[in-house]
């Protein structure tokens, strides 16, 4: 692998305080005003959390925007699982002042573009739904993400995941 990081470089920064995981490569990273990296990689972004960093896997970036020097990140949480279905809900957006941002912006769109194999959205009462079939980075198979609109009932829409995940489950695999 040396050769490699000879070739194209290392996109690791220096100091960075995450443990990537074996296999896991950094592909491109931009400095943070005020500190810290965004560090992109085969499994997903990483980004400064106090003296540290996390890795926020591609099928969990529920949007990201760059523009007038500043990336603007939507992570999604899994709040609900219902076999191969989850329900999402959404952290505040956070936003990291990039001076050089370098290739980050576009690998970022590329990676979370990629992640996603479907997606649809259903009128509910009082909005809708999102439902989005993704590939989990560094796994096999595919996850169905549920995701409801502002005001939009989240009860109902966890009972759309649920009988969703029962769906893909299919007959006598005992999920419910």
């Amino acid at each position: 692998m040396g050769w490699l990081r000879r070739l194209f470089g290392d996109h690791l920064p220096d100091g960075f305080p995450g443990a990537l995981a074996p296999g896991e490569n950094a592909l491109a990273s931009a400095a943070v005003s005020g500190g810290g990296a965004l560090v992109v990689t085969e499994l997903g972004l990483w980004v400064p959390d106090g003296e540290s960093a996390r890795r926020v896997g591609w099928h969990l970036v529920g949007k990201a925007t760059w523009g007038d020097g500043v990336f603007t990140l939507s992570e999604a949480v899994v709040a609900e699982e219902f076999g191969a279905a989850v329900l999402l809900a959404e952290r505040p957006p956070v936003k990291f002042v990039l001076e050089q941002p370098g290739r980050v912006p576009l690998m970022v769109r590329q990676r979370v573009d990629g992640s996603i194999r479907e997606r649809h959205h259903q009128e509910l009462e009082g909005g809708g739904a999102w439902f989005v079939q993704r590939k989990v980075p560094g796994e096999d198979g595919i996850v169905l993400q549920v995701r409801a609109d502002p005001g939009v009932d989240p009860a109902v829409v966890a009972a759309i995941a649920r009988e969703a995940g029962e769906k893909l489950a299919g007959p006598g695999t005992g999920q419910a």
